[in-house]
């Protein structure tokens, strides 16, 4: 899954994106370059980041979903807490709603996901994103982040979503410190079996991967990040979400070579 941001303050990249045809070429060569989903958002999710209205997320995504929908040749995800804004998105040709509150923030979000005939993708998150870093705390977080994704896989499903629209995300970085990052991402089969659903990964240049690895700026994270993305793969993840889609490509080109490979080296067709 590419990262598209059209928005001015997102962690990474914010900025970079901001008008319409940066965005649907930016996007254009996520694709290019191996991604099989574009999320596209207009609100950064940062911690402590500003929130947005309504008009304003409609304004800034509208265009570049509706280009990317024609163009993309893959499916486009909007990346919104806001209903309003999924139902605008998935009328302009997005397929998937990527809510990082998981339709707990706005109760028509489900609703709308049906009505579209939409995927969803129900992510954990800890409070919001302006309160979201300050102390979280759990009892456990394995535990308690897989019991939030059940029910809200299980709330997707009863409104009416398919089984087979339905992906969980345990929120790397959303209300989270190193130690809790580290031990979802040590349990990520786990995860899977209590959401009860495939999951989706984003640890894409966040700072948890600064302080394990190193590099002060998002970019200076790729490394990690990738690392991540193998650990991912390797333990029944079903999708990563990252900014730099070519080097995860690769490498689930790769490890798709080497779990086909036969004793003998040769690869099974």
């Amino acid at each position: 899954m590419g990262v598209v941001n059209v928005t001015p303050d997102s962690f990474s990249d914010g900025g970079r994106y901001l008008t319409a045809g940066a965005a649907v070429e930016h996007g254009l060569d996520l694709v290019a370059a191996g991604a099989a989903v574009l999320d596209v958002g207009g609100e950064s999710t940062r911690p402590g980041a500003t929130p947005v209205g309504v008009t304003e997320e409609i304004r800034r995504v509208l265009p570049v979903v509706e280009a990317l929908a024609a163009r993309a040749g893959v499916p486009v995800s909007i990346d919104t807490t806001k209903s309003e804004v999924a139902a605008a998105a998935l009328g302009a040709g997005a397929s998937i709603v990527n809510d990082v509150s998981a339709g707990t923030l706005d109760a028509r979000m489900l609703d709308v996901v049906v009505e579209h005939e939409a995927g969803f993708v129900a992510m954990h998150m800890l409070g919001t994103p302006r309160t979201m870093q300050h102390d979280p705390r759990y009892d456990d977080v394995v535990r308690d982040v897989g019991a939030h994704l059940r029910a809200r896989v299980a709330a997707a499903r009863a409104a009416g979503v398919p089984e087979c629209g339905v992906m969980a995300d345990p929120g790397i970085g959303f209300g989270k410190t190193l130690d809790h990052n580290v031990a979802l991402l040590r349990a990520l089969p786990e995860l899977a079996a209590t959401a009860g659903a495939p999951l989706v990964i984003g640890t894409s240049r966040k700072s948890f991967l600064g302080l394990l690895a190193g590099g002060s700026e998002p970019h200076e994270r790729d490394d990690a990040t990738l690392a991540t993305t193998v650990w991912a793969f390797e333990h029944g993840v079903a999708m990563v979400r990252v900014h730099d889609v070519a080097s995860s490509v690769r490498a689930a080109r790769l490890l798709d070579v080497l779990d086909r490979a036969t004793p003998a080296g040769t690869v099974a067709a």
